[in-house]
């Protein structure tokens, strides 16, 4: 199993890649950014660090 970049998502870095591979940009980050900004993140809840 390979480290988890977002916790939030279950993205690994392997997953941003291939994103950004298919579509030029990462619509996985943007849609990370995007929950962050909405205030919807889990990271407090799912990171193993707490952040």
């Amino acid at each position: 199993m390979e480290d988890l970049v977002c916790h939030c998502f279950g993205y690994t870095a392997k997953d941003i890649e291939q994103d950004l591979a298919e579509h030029g940009r990462s619509t996985l980050i943007e849609r990370i950014h995007a929950t962050l900004k909405a205030g919807a993140s889990q990271c407090a809840t799912r990171h193993p660090k707490g952040r």
